[in-house]
């Protein structure tokens, strides 16, 4: 996952058949009733990836219920967390009923959730079933893609991503406990390219189609052209990815506020880049920005390590990403101090 290069303007350029999106004075107004929005991307640190979170066979509610209380500790308001296609696929019910928990959860430490129905990134042939252990040293080795690169490019089985969609939103487009909805995750990431812009193109259609309460979003992250267009042109609220240094944060802050929406940015915090608590949350909170860090707890998606670590490298001095240890106590304690301080925690 990288930082966004330039965003194209002309909006109109995006050919696209869109109809209940928000108007911009309707996103700003639910923006400006919304706390300034701390967050993480969650995954409990007992799952590898969205599958062995959300299956019934390893849905850890107790790991997920205080690890949410220490996101609640130091000071944030929400989290960004990852469905899966297959779960859904497998037991729709089942999976329904879990998510209603995590909400449950996640509302009793006062956490509102942006839920990610799609995602491109990592490994491109997801399974059910017992999910791989990590491999050491390796960022993200077992992280799934949502619903995977064969099915991005082959509309005929995309029935069953039509009712995943439909299904999850239907269950929760009325639920206050739930911030807003990320359509898909960096959509052409894992070589796809410009060949996800039908799937993402769809996916939008079949949620204005259900009509949530929530607004809807897809990050920008990346200089496809055509993705980045439909994405500025399709989303109510405007999200973006960066991992760069603060300087590069305040530019792209400013090309997204030329569009007359509300932005946030829904994965930062790379230390070893430049992208840190200490540099950014000082800037999204004179923007006005809201922000969701990657990663809370060290654990099985070993993402303390680099993006290009090798296979059995021992732990860096410096994590890359996450915030605590498995028992809780911080990474950096500093760190902490400066979050709950920025966001007056007690």
């Amino acid at each position: 996952m990288t930082g966004i290069g330039d965003v194209h303007d002309h909006e109109s350029k995006a050919e696209i058949t869109n109809k209940g999106r928000w108007a911009a004075e309707k996103a700003n107004d639910w923006y400006e009733k919304q706390p300034w929005l701390v967050g993480c991307n969650f995954i409990p640190s007992t799952a590898i990836n969205q599958i062995e979170m959300w299956q019934a066979r390893s849905f850890d509610p107790e790991t997920i219920e205080r690890e949410l209380g220490w996101a609640a500790e130091i000071g944030f308001n929400s989290v960004r967390v990852f469905l899966h296609d297959l779960v859904w696929q497998a037991d729709a019910d089942g999976f329904r009923r879990r998510i209603d928990q995590f909400l449950e959860l996640a509302a009793h430490q006062g956490i509102r959730a942006m839920f990610v129905l799609f995602d491109d990134c990592w490994n491109a042939n997801p399974q059910l079933g017992e999910q791989p252990k990590p491999i050491p040293g390796i960022h993200n080795s077992g992280w799934v893609q949502s619903p995977g690169a064969n099915i991005v490019v082959n509309p005929r089985h995309w029935a069953r991503l039509e009712s995943y969609v439909k299904g999850v939103l239907e269950g929760f487009a009325t639920d206050e406990r739930v911030l807003m909805w990320d359509l898909y995750n960096e959509p052409g990431n894992g070589g796809l390219g410009e060949k996800s812009l039908e799937l993402l193109r769809t996916t939008f259609e079949w949620a204005r189609a259900v009509g949530p309460k929530q607004p809807l979003t897809a990050g920008i992250w990346a200089d496809y052209r055509t993705l980045v267009e439909f994405q500025l042109a399709a989303s109510d609220i405007l999200s973006f990815h960066h991992y760069n240094d603060a300087s590069d944060l305040r530019q792209q802050i400013r090309r997204f506020k030329a569009y007359g929406r509300p932005a946030i940015c829904t994965e930062y915090m790379a230390r070893p880049r430049g992208s840190r608590f200490s540099t950014h949350l000082p800037v999204f909170r004179q923007e006005g920005v809201g922000c969701y860090n990657w990663g809370l707890v060290r654990g099985r998606t070993q993402t303390i390590f680099p993006w290009e670590s090798p296979a059995g490298a021992p732990e860096p001095e410096e994590w890359f990403h996450d915030l605590l240890h498995e028992d809780g106590t911080p990474f950096d304690k500093s760190e902490i101090a400066f979050i709950r301080q920025i966001r007056n925690v007690g």
